[in-house]
């Protein structure tokens, strides 16, 4: 579909590459009001998907809904090709869903290494298998295993939350503003991070504010505006998409290199 296209209607794609699709789902957090209003997603395998849009516009909500902190009204939510709706967060994570929150993502007062084994509660016999895994991405974290988490920056517990997260072998991570109230620095270091992330081949849906620079590293890109994906397309194109550009990029990621 072309980026220049409004998606209100779900896409068709083979249903075997297939890890999360959103079918025209409207969801909201009090009774009657609904923050999706048809919103409509694809997520296939080993895929990085960046979902921008101005504030408001229900990015974070998706994420939710997916993870299930959302009555999703009507529509549906599938993980390879089964129904996830209603379903809550430890069925889901045994679906093999993970979830990054933007805030009060890890446990300050334990250990970086007590982090991991929390993310592991299901399964803690393959510790050592998937510590190897997240210490390949996240190399300075196998050293430092037993300083308090509360005692790291805001880009280190950042990393400590992905890691966590991975630690359960997810067929798709979700990450909401994995670069928010971090410096330039870190910023740009996140998003290294979670490039390496997918890389790895973990299919990724990422929310971010920083548009340009959440553009620049995903495979494709959905354009959320009152709850409905308006845009979809690469990320090249959605960067280079005039629309785009003038109703979105003009005050989004400004400070994107």
């Amino acid at each position: 579909m072309s980026a220049e296209s409004p998606t209100n209607a779900p896409q068709s794609a083979p249903q075997d590459d297939v890890v999360v699709e959103l079918t025209d789902v409207h969801a909201g957090y009090l009774p009657g009001v609904n923050i999706l209003n048809g919103a409509n997603l694809v997520a296939r395998q080993g895929e990085l998907i960046g979902i921008i849009g101005p504030n408001g516009a229900g990015k974070s909500t998706l994420l939710k809904a997916i993870f299930g902190l959302v009555n999703v009204r009507s529509g549906d939510i599938t993980v390879k090709g089964e129904s996830i709706v209603g379903l809550k967060a430890d069925k889901l994570v045994r679906r093999g869903v993970a979830f990054v929150p933007q805030t009060n993502n890890v446990f300050p007062s334990l250990s970086i290494e007590e982090n991991l084994q929390m993310g592991l509660y299901q399964n803690p016999k393959i510790y050592t298998e998937r510590l190897e895994f997240v210490t390949g991405i996240f190399a300075e974290l196998g050293k430092r295993l037993k300083q308090r988490a509360g005692s790291l920056s805001g880009g280190e517990r950042q990393m400590v939350a992905m890691s966590r997260a991975l630690m359960m072998d997810p067929s798709v991570l979700l990450l909401d503003e994995p670069s928010a109230g971090l410096s330039p620095v870190r910023q740009d270091d996140a998003f290294i991070r979670v490039s390496d992330i997918n890389k790895a081949g973990v299919t990724t849906i990422m929310v971010e504010q920083n548009a340009r620079r959440c553009l620049q590293i995903c495979d494709r890109g959905y354009v959320l505006d009152q709850g409905r994906d308006a845009h979809e397309g690469t990320g090249r194109d959605l960067l280079n998409d005039p629309k785009v550009i003038g109703l979105y990029l003009g005050t989004l990621g400004t400070d994107a290199a």
